[in-house]
């Protein structure tokens, strides 16, 4: 097999095309509220925790468009600013999805901004790239599976970033407290970011003279959910090894891709959190649950389960980044004391 850049989308995209697993973007938005004075086009959550916006940005240098959704917390900014978490979604999902995270972090004083990568978003479902809907889906996967679009996911995110710092609301977020968070597809692009490291050997962007940098050193930690193995690269250590920020790595014990000629099991996101390095390194396991129980779909992973893995890993992602990005350690313990029952494993600083 030629080596390509597929690793970050196929285990995962084709996946969802035989099972719909990493469809993140069904569940609706928050209840629309009052218009806010500094933000016209915002909506405010049914409890007034938080607003939402969505913002739909065009990166001139690639002409390509960057849509966003942004969660923010209610009231004044604290002195320094808001910290941030960039959200990137999995094969087919959308800035709509993971809204449990999303509302849940701005509700507790961390502004979320929701990336929608155009390419390998939601649109995949319904051949909206200007083919016919009659091509098989598969195809439609494979093309988003290129090297191309893993690069450019990593653009979206940075241009996202950019956009929003120097934006009118700049001055009320902390570039320091800054982290990347992302599920399936979109924790691959997270590790990209966090500064994995993948051989250019192939020739399919021109070689390693042509590779583009891919970190994004303003990252201070990353959340990864459900990482799938980096397709046909081999050994992830020495992809992974010198990631230097802290990393958080959330996976369950039935967290399965399985397609015909390819399966990805539990012990393959173990793989990546051993192979990855940095410091304060934590893995959470859940007992049971499935690839897509850490989207917005209620019902995959256990009809009981799944609201529990949902707000134990809202929860733990607020409790990490307390660590990481202000020094806090009575959270983790706290929600390790609360929510030990549901794991299967458990390792943390």
């Amino acid at each position: 097999m030629t080596r390509t850049w597929r690793w970050t989308a196929l285990a995962a995209s084709a996946a969802a095309a035989f099972t719909a697993l990493l469809i993140g973007c069904a569940s609706r938005p928050p209840a629309s509220g009052p218009d806010l004075p500094a933000q016209p086009d915002a909506q405010l959550a049914d409890d007034g925790s938080h607003h939402w916006q969505d913002f739909d940005w065009t990166d001139p240098a690639r002409h390509r468009a960057v849509p966003v959704r942004v969660y923010w917390p209610s009231g004044a900014a604290p002195a320094g600013g808001w910290p941030v978490v960039v959200f990137s979604h999995g094969m087919g999902g959308s800035r709509r999805g993971y809204s449990y995270l999303g509302s849940y972090w701005a509700a507790h004083g961390v502004v979320a901004m929701h990336v929608q990568h155009i390419g390998s978003d939601r649109r995949l479902w319904t051949g909206g790239f200007g083919w016919s809907n009659s091509l098989n889906l598969v195809l439609r996967l494979q093309h988003a599976a290129q090297p191309e679009e893993a690069v450019d996911r990593t653009q979206d995110v940075r241009f996202a970033l950019d956009q929003l710092l120097a934006g009118p609301l700049g001055p009320q977020f902390d570039p320091a407290r800054l982290a990347i968070a992302g599920h399936s597809y979109g924790a691959n692009t997270s590790l990209l970011l966090a500064g994995a490291k993948v051989s250019a050997s192939s020739g399919m962007l021109g070689g390693a003279a042509s590779m583009p940098a891919l970190a994004d050193p303003r990252f201070k930690a990353a959340i990864l959910i459900s990482a799938p193995p980096f397709y046909g690269e081999g050994d992830p250590v020495p992809i992974l090894g010198g990631i230097a920020i802290p990393t958080l790595h959330i996976s369950a014990t039935d967290d399965e891709i399985t397609i015909p000629g390819y399966y990805s099991g539990p012990a393959d996101r173990v793989a990546l959190f051993d192979a990855t390095g940095g410091p304060h390194k934590a893995l959470a396991m859940f007992s049971g649950g499935s690839h897509s129980i850490f989207t917005d779909r209620m019902n995959t992973g256990g009809f009981d389960l799944n609201p529990k893995v949902k707000a134990a890993t809202r929860e733990l992602s607020l409790a990490y980044l307390r660590l990481v990005l202000d020094g806090e350690d009575a959270p983790l313990r706290d929600w390790q004391r609360r929510h030990g029952a549901l794991l299967a494993r458990w390792q943390a600083p």
